[in-house]
């Protein structure tokens, strides 16, 4: 059973590079707000996105996907970011529109970092999880990682998960599972929110605010249209993302959510 599951394993690695988007922002994303506030480096792999008195800055992948994996490398804006929140989530368009969010709630200095989790399925949210980080994110660059196939979606940070979302749209409970959706990033203004409720406001003082990221990878299928929903969904070698190890966390990662949580 052992050499069986590491076969998988490797096979699923395999297919998953004939999967893998030319991932560098500069070829994969485009700016979709505050040109002048977000900068691609290092021939087209770093990303930073800046917040000042006058604007943010976003971006946003230029194709779609319905199902896979999608990870980045973020470093979070150092030291007061109160009322800032950076964000990185996938989401498809229209008030019907599906989104899985990780969104990192901006602190007074020396306070931990928040991760606000929610989902939306066709335009309904109210499913916030949120944690608090077991580490400074605002020292290094760590890995952010949504894995999404037809069965569950899986928050990681550092490879650990965080949260799972499972599909139980036979109990009624709607599941995305026929949009697809592009990958958002962004830097904004949320001192309405963001900390303490609201109560502690942006000090633009400390401006402007960075938040880094690197190494984007989109190991997913790709969004053509209506005609993906069977494409993508359907177990096949090609499809690594439906193979039956990724079906439920395994024992020891159901261990590792404990943890966190």
């Amino acid at each position: 059973m052992a050499v069986l599951q590491a076969f998988l394993i490797v096979l699923c690695i395999i297919v998953s590079h004939q999967n893998l988007v030319d991932a560098k922002f500069s070829k994969s994303m485009y700016i979709t707000w505050g040109a002048q506030h977000a900068t691609i480096q290092n021939g087209g792999e770093d990303l930073n996105l800046v917040l000042d008195q006058f604007s943010g800055s976003a971006v946003q992948s230029k194709r779609g996907f319905l199902f896979g994996s999608i990870e980045m490398l973020i470093k979070l804006v150092p030291g007061n970011s109160a009322g800032t929140v950076t964000a990185y989530y996938l989401s498809s368009t229209g008030t019907k529109h599906d989104e899985i969010d990780f969104e990192f709630l901006g602190n007074i200095s020396g306070q931990p970092y928040i991760v606000h989790t929610n989902i939306y399925t066709q335009g309904n949210g109210s499913k916030e999880q949120q944690f608090y980080l077991w580490f400074d994110p605002t020292a290094d660059f760590h890995n952010y990682t949504i894995h999404w196939n037809p069965t569950e979606i899986v928050w990681y940070v550092d490879s650990l998960p965080i949260r799972v979302f499972r599909n139980y749209e036979n109990q009624g409970i709607a599941y995305p599972n026929k949009q697809g959706m592009r990958v958002y990033s962004s830097l904004w203004n949320a001192d309405n929110w963001a900390t303490r409720g609201g109560l502690v406001k942006i000090d633009w003082i400390s401006a402007p605010f960075t938040a880094r990221f690197r190494n984007f990878r989109a190991r997913a299928c790709k969004w053509n249209g209506d005609i993906s929903i069977s494409q993508c969904g359907t177990t096949s070698p090609a499809n690594w993302w439906t193979s039956p190890i990724y079906s439920q966390l395994s024992s020891a990662k159901r261990g590792q959510l404990q943890w966190v949580r």
